[in-house]
């Protein structure tokens, strides 16, 4: 679907905002990649370690207020 000229030179508020704060702040999109990093890209993990936490985990009784008598 194309659209008339007068079209594509459209841009709405929040890419004109967008657009203006990374030009007045050129290193944010890098500072947003090293966030990322540093939540959700974490070193794999190999399985032999998986496998000895899975096994050291201790089951937790099903209900956990309730004493043993």
């Amino acid at each position: 679907m194309k659209f008339s000229k007068q079209f594509s030179l459209y841009q709405s508020e929040a890419t004109q905002f967008l657009t203006s704060l990374k030009e007045a702040n050129p290193q944010l999109e890098q500072s947003q990649r090293d966030g990322r990093a540093l939540l959700w890209d974490k070193a794999p993990v190999d399985l032999d370690t998986q496998r000895r936490s899975a096994e050291a985990r201790i089951s937790q009784q099903p209900y956990v207020y309730q004493n043993k008598n």
